[in-house]
């Protein structure tokens, strides 16, 4: 019991410390000015980790996505628009750096690939899917010769009796 107690009192004096590194900004990469601060948040929010590839580097804890923050930070200090900063980080990785890319010639199957995909894969499952009816109501509409009908019917009929012949 007393370890359990002892237990959870130390589960609830390091859980602050736990949820303070689970942000992926460190302290020492802020920049002073809280309104420049608040546009590389932003701008850092709107950029792909590179490494994880579904995280914005604000999320991630990856060394890159640390660069690519710091990056975005002395770009700000230097005077530079968000645009431009997304600019430079565009020209430096493509594209796909953004999270929401734009939507252009280059970018047109990120937009437009999974809509295509799932139509071609919902005409090709009718396609099968017809085809297979199409088999199936052929072979119930074929008819057997009389000479097949006289086959089967003395195979029932010896199988009936428990003859082999």
């Amino acid at each position: 019991m007393k370890s359990s107690f002892r237990l959870l009192m130390l589960s609830m004096l390091l859980a602050p410390f736990l949820v303070l590194s689970a942000t992926a900004v460190f302290i020492e990469e802020k920049l002073k000015d809280p309104v420049l601060e608040a546009r590389a948040l932003e701008i850092s929010a709107e950029i792909r980790c590179l490494v994880c590839q579904n995280q914005s580097i604000l999320d991630s804890n990856a060394e890159l996505a640390k660069d690519l923050r710091q990056i975005v930070r002395e770009r700000i200090a230097l005077g530079e628009s968000d645009e431009e900063v997304r600019g430079f980080l565009v020209d430096r990785y493509g594209d796909w750096v953004l999270l929401n890319p734009p939507f252009k010639i280059s970018t047109v199957f990120l937009w437009l690939g999974p809509a295509v995909i799932f139509i071609l894969g919902a005409f090709a499952m009718v396609v099968f899917l017809r085809g297979r009816n199409r088999l199936v109501e052929d072979e119930s509409r074929t008819k057997l010769s009389t000479t097949e009908e006289a086959e089967v019917n003395r195979l029932l009929k010896s199988d009936e009796t428990g003859q082999n012949s």
